[in-house]
């Protein structure tokens, strides 16, 4: 049953993440564009920037998660990196329980009342010609707090199965 609940949470991880990930290849190409439409024939297009902007946040927000679920996310290890694999796994749960799944509820909780009011006024760029969609990118701030949530429950669950040597736990990864 807990292999299933890993299994789900890092399945999600792993499609949004992956789906996210063409963003780039997208942004560059958009980049690429908006110098020569700029530079090249003097036409310039703050919708077009924006876009490039909405991409950068939709892949650092929704790639969180799936950064993490390959722990490929920033680490100060100074002690860590020399923890025995049974050390690691407490380090991650606590830090899991204390830090990282109370910063994302807490945050979450804080981020409701500041989309909702987004979406009330259907909240739109303040630059003439920009994009009229401020309030779904403000609710990538939920989304990715959620996403994070799943993602810490499934490494907190893991890492439990490293601790009491639940190999069949530790191996979801």
């Amino acid at each position: 049953m807990l292999n299933k609940i890993i299994c789900g949470a890092e399945g999600i991880s792993t499609v949004v993440g992956r789906c996210v990930a063409w963003l780039t290849l997208l942004m560059m190409l958009l980049t690429c564009l908006i110098v020569v439409l700029r530079y090249g024939l003097g036409i310039g297009s703050i919708a077009l920037q924006e876009s490039v902007l909405y991409m950068h946040a939709m892949v650092f927000m929704l790639g969180a998660a799936y950064t993490f679920k390959d722990d490929e996310h920033v680490r100060v290890d100074v002690l860590y990196r020399d923890f025995s694999p049974r050390k690691k796994a407490w380090v991650n749960i606590l830090g899991g329980l204390f830090f990282l799944l109370p910063f994302c509820a807490y945050t979450a909780y804080m981020s409701i009342d500041y989309v909702a009011a987004s979406w009330r006024v259907l909240e739109t760029s303040q630059e003439p010609g920009g994009l009229p969609f401020i309030y779904l990118l403000k609710t990538l701030i939920p989304i990715m707090m959620a996403l994070l949530i799943i993602q810490g429950i499934a490494d907190i669950l893991k890492n439990l199965g490293v601790v009491f040597n639940k190999q069949q736990l530790a191996e979801a990864q």
